[in-house]
Order: C-alpha cells, then structure tokens, then sequence
C-alpha cells in the first residue's frame, strides 16, 4: 500500500525537529454545493529543522514518531513569503 503525500504549508516550527503543516483540501457544501476549504493541521518530523514559517512543503505519511506525529517532511517546494513580494518593490 503506498504511503500517503500532502502537499501543505508551514505555520509553526517552534518545537525542536517538528512542524506543523497547514494542508487545505476541497469539499462541496452539502446543502449549497459550492466548494468550502476545510484546513487540517499535521504534526511532521523534521529532522535538520530546516523548515521555516510559509515555506511549500510535502510531507509522506511515517510510522507513529510520537502521540500525534505520523508524518515525515520529505521536501521543500518553496517559501510563500519569496513569491508573494514582487521584483518591482524591492528598491527599483
């Protein structure tokens, strides 16, 4: 069976080789049927401490490394906070 890979976004990375991983998945209201973002937060384990706060990361699904951290990070797609500023305002 292979394991299962999210694609989520870094919001806390104060604990010492852990990140939580904000992944956003799609879903139909059930009665108005527009498409609702349900956000569910994972514990994953990073063992550099690379990971920082907005950084694009994937992380794979792991045996339980504690009571609620069963996710590994396996990359770093990117950082939020480099895309959102544009070229233009950075001092040209």
């Amino acid at each position: 069976m292979p394991r299962k890979e999210l694609v989520g976004k870094v919001i806390s990375n104060k604990m010492q080789k852990t990140v939580v991983v904000a992944v956003d998945s799609y879903a139909p209201h059930p009665k108005y049927e527009k498409q609702i973002v349900i956000t569910t937060k994972f514990k994953a384990h990073d063992a550099e401490n690379k990971c920082q706060i907005g950084d694009k990361v994937r992380i794979q699904e792991c045996r339980p490394l504690s009571r609620d951290k069963h996710f590994q990070v396996v990359a770093v797609i990117g950082n939020e906070r480099d895309a959102s500023v544009p070229t233009e305002e950075l001092g040209a």
